[in-house]
């Protein structure tokens, strides 16, 4: 089957009855306390801590592996090495992490080493505008960043591709994947918007692509940026948010359309399989020929839509709000 073809199917609307998990262990409150609003929750490869990422408080902190204490790596600041107005994080393979914030509206990503030294750093040209947005958080732009170790991938239609890949120094390389049309290609800011997404390694090679706004899609590409197919996310929970998607977005002259989003979160596990929280608390699991193989729901004292899903090199995984750990299998 050609892309062509394979690009127009939908995932098989499966109507799968929810998995419930519930968290085999939690950062406890004496020390989640501390933190304002968590959207990262991640694990250092050698698994002797996790860093936390809060949003509101600009900061970086770590927590030991035992969830017992929690410090202050990355301080709040708009020099050099601090961090202000943070929009993303992301953890390379090494347990260097990524942060993009935006001093002065100028998008900015830093990278630091382990211990929250930074270790280089550069700036983008353009302004930071907030396109997709979930709640109070901006959700495009430097919001979606994929650290590899080597490079770091951000979602950037505004390039003329759904992804743009830069070096460690700033330096602009590769883009791959093409705009899907939306319909709204007259009003750039929109189409713009409805072609934000997240950026996800293939741990077997390649790339997962899913679009932040408008109607559930994923797409795959393989590790030179060749679109291998592209699947609707179909389900009965979807069916909800497609039939709430406006037609229209009205604004005064001079304001942007922000797109509210469909999709929070995203991450692939070890097996390759593909995760999507929605903005409803429910998540779609698809193997690795973007088929769906399971509906999750996670419950920590109520139901949890997830703002970060992260998989441990142990296979846990790591989700905020809430600072839980889950067993997926």
């Amino acid at each position: 089957m050609s892309v062509g073809v394979a690009s127009l199917l939908a995932a098989p609307a499966i109507a799968l009855t929810p998995e419930l998990l519930r968290p085999v262990r939690a950062v406890p409150p004496h020390v989640a306390g501390r933190f304002r609003d968590v959207r990262a929750f991640q694990q250092s490869p050698t698994g002797q801590h996790y860093y936390v990422f809060d949003r509101r408080a600009h900061r970086v902190f770590a927590v030991d592996e035992t969830f017992d204490s929690a410090w202050q790596i990355v301080q709040i600041g708009a020099e050099p090495g601090r961090i202000i107005g943070p929009t993303a994080f992301s953890t390379a393979p090494d347990g260097r992490f990524a942060v993009a914030d935006a001093p002065e509206g100028r998008p900015r990503i830093q990278i630091f080493n382990p211990a929250g030294f930074r270790e280089a750093g550069f700036t983008l040209p353009d302004r930071s505008r907030a396109r997709v947005a979930s709640e109070e958080m901006v959700l495009s732009g430097l919001a979606s960043i994929l650290f590899t170790g080597s490079s770091i991938l951000i979602s950037q239609p505004e390039n003329g591709a759904l992804v743009t890949e830069y070096s460690t120094a700033g330096r602009e390389g590769r883009s791959f994947g093409q705009l899907r049309v939306t319909g709204h290609e007259g009003d750039r800011d929109l189409h713009l918007a409805l072609n934000s997404g997240i950026p996800l390694v293939d741990p077997a090679g390649g790339f997962w692509f899913v679009f932040h706004a408008g109607v559930p899609v994923f797409r795959k590409y393989d590790r030179d940026g060749t679109l291998l197919f592209e699947r609707q996310m179909q389900g009965p929970e979807t069916d909800r948010i497609i039939a709430g998607l406006p037609s229209t977005w009205p604004r005064r002259e001079g304001e942007l359309a922000v797109v509210r989003s469909s999709v929070r979160s995203a991450a692939v596990d070890l097996r390759g399989n593909l995760w999507v929280s929605f903005t409803d608390p429910f998540t779609y699991v698809f193997d690795p020929q973007g088929d769906k193989i399971r509906t999750v729901q996670f419950r920590g004292v109520d139901l949890i839509a997830p703002t970060g899903l992260y998989f441990t090199t142990g296979d846990r995984l790591l989700v905020t709000p809430g600072l839980f750990e889950f067993d997926p299998r």
